[in-house]
């Protein structure tokens, strides 16, 4: 029997670490990525080194910046950035093959038209079948073989079930849903929440602070579900919960960490400048508030997060105006 031909669009860290994933469990696996000089790279010396540096890569991973040969994979994974995707994928469009299953692995909302990442693939690639991974998962622990388990969802729950082995590992286990918005908003919420937690950290605000943080924003992300048609198990799982706890307790995340900056003082600008990643809660925030403005729902930290990163607000003076909300039932 052959081996699954798997293609992971995005060489980035998570995109990497999933590559290896799938390497690890049999698959011929195609890395694509914009740059020639870091595929060659790639190729030459076996580890991506601008983002995960010594780590290994499996022998089945082979970098690319051509295009991927479609006609014959088994499943595409895209992790290409959130607000880069739409422009991607249309490229790719014309050579995606009816029904293959592409996994999308971003986590965000596009500023323009306010569209999650299974809506800008249904518009650009409508003959693929769409599924949506999230969850609690750092590409360090991954690509290093640690347990994680995530969401793997689908319109399709049976046909969810049938892709899971294919990107199970020894250590990495998805769990299956057709709630694909539910995973969709846990994925983009939590990072601009993160970077509120890092902004409170950041400011030395305490333990007692970040947790009553972390279960307001999670009270924002259920509204917002609730809203959007998600459902509360998928908020309350891997892809909603779990992400959101991991995200906001670890300067691994890239949003936190962003946020524990802004909150010593540094600039939006400086910290950005000083990445090679990017950082998805950033573009993700002004889109959020507008859609939640869109569907009436009071998401108070989310929107101060928006303020702090366009200069409307300090971190200080959001926090400030957010002890200052009028008392309010919990529930509320």
């Amino acid at each position: 029997m052959s081996k699954p031909n798997a293609i992971v669009l995005g060489a980035g860290s998570w995109g990497t670490a999933l590559a290896q994933l799938l390497a690890a469990n049999g698959q011929s696996v195609t890395l694509w990525m914009r740059n020639a000089a870091q595929a060659k790279a790639i190729n030459e010396t076996g580890e991506n080194a601008q983002y995960l540096p010594d780590s290994p890569l499996h022998d089945g991973i082979t970098a690319t910046s051509e295009m991927p040969d479609f006609a014959t994979a088994d499943l595409c994974l895209s992790v290409i950035p959130a607000q880069y995707t739409r422009a991607q994928l249309i490229g790719f469009a014309p050579h995606i093959p009816d029904g293959l299953p592409i996994v999308l692995c971003s986590k965000g909302i596009e500023i323009k038209t306010l569209d999650f990442m299974n809506e800008v693939l249904a518009e650009t690639v409508p003959q693929a079948s769409r599924f949506v991974l999230s969850g609690p998962s750092f590409a360090r622990d991954v690509i290093k073989g640690l347990p994680t388990a995530v969401t793997l969802a689908g319109d399709d729950l049976a046909a969810a079930n049938k892709l899971a082995p294919l990107l199970s590992g020894a250590a990495f286990r998805p769990y299956t849903t057709d709630d694909m918005i539910g995973a969709e908003i846990g994925g983009a919420v939590k990072n601009v929440l993160a970077i509120a937690c890092g902004m409170l950290l950041g400011m030395g605000l305490g333990q007692s602070a970040h947790a009553a943080l972390i279960a307001r924003g999670f009270a924002e992300m259920n509204r917002l579900g609730a809203a959007m048609g998600a459902r509360v198990e998928t908020l309350s799982g891997l892809c909603g919960l779990g992400d959101l706890v991991l995200t906001c307790s670890s300067t691994q995340s890239r949003n936190m960490s962003c946020g524990m900056r802004l909150g010593k003082g540094e600039s939006l600008e400086a910290i950005l400048a000083s990445r090679n990643s990017v950082t998805e809660g950033v573009a993700t925030a002004p889109a959020l508030v507008r859609l939640a403005a869109r569907h009436g729902i009071d998401m108070p930290i989310c929107q101060a997060v928006d303020r702090v990163l366009s200069g409307d607000i300090t971190p200080s003076g959001a926090m400030t105006e957010l002890l200052a909300r009028p008392l309010k039932p919990e529930a509320g």
